[in-house]
């Protein structure tokens, strides 16, 4: 496939970038004009950007491509509603050029508490980091309804606590609903999933949640 590769500078966006290279994709990769990008490989295209707020300023990235795959997400609390204005934009720019296929990254705690999960879970763990950081997932919320309404073949991927380890391939995932016990997921299976993801058309139009 070619896929474009939104937030390829992040920690799961790279890791989209150079598992989707070891399959034998070709990849753009949307970086800031900002970044210092250093990747380089032959089916590698780089594509810079000076924001992905803007759909006239992405369309030139999406052109072309099969699917779109965003790692984009809020680095810090006070990032602001990072996540939902990028991915408008990127929909705009993929409805101007007929690209339907979006896999992006969302959260856990934006999904239901899981049934079976531990008192301690319940209890204390998802309120607590839902009240510490309710304005991100309230714009990863956000995000979710206007992909539902967009009309694009999307699909998100609700990791908790991410971690950063070598890919594994190995972890649960549950459609439109959290993992009980699932307390965390590296950044490269998560985008491992995110690429699996995109020959999944049981996925289509559903949020996904994965766990170890």
């Amino acid at each position: 496939m070619r896929i474009t590769v939104f937030g390829a500078t992040g920690r799961i966006g790279a890791s989209v970038v150079e598992q989707a290279l070891e399959a034998g994709h070709k990849v753009v990769a949307v970086v800031r004009e900002s970044a210092r990008y250093d990747v380089r490989h032959p089916a590698l295209e780089v594509v810079k950007v000076s924001g992905v707020t803007v759909a006239a300023d992405l369309v030139g990235a999406v052109d072309g491509a099969e699917a779109v795959v965003s790692g984009i997400g809020p680095r810090g609390r006070k990032d602001g509603p990072v996540t939902s204005t990028s991915t408008r934009a990127i929909v705009e720019a993929m409805r101007e050029v007929g690209v339907r296929r979006y896999v992006g990254v969302s959260a856990a705690p934006v999904g239901p508490i899981p049934e079976g999960d531990s008192l301690l879970n319940r209890a204390f763990i998802h309120p607590f980091f839902g009240w510490m950081l309710k304005e991100t997932y309230a714009d990863l919320a956000l995000m979710e309804a206007e992909l539902a309404a967009s009309g694009v073949e999307w699909t998100v991927v609700r990791p908790p606590k991410l971690v950063s380890k070598q890919v594994t391939g190995v972890y649960r995932t549950a459609l439109d609903a959290n993992l009980p016990r699932g307390l965390s997921i590296s950044r490269e299976d998560t985008a491992h999933y995110m690429l699996a993801a995109l020959a999944m058309p049981e996925t289509i139009g559903h949020a996904v949640g994965i766990a170890y």
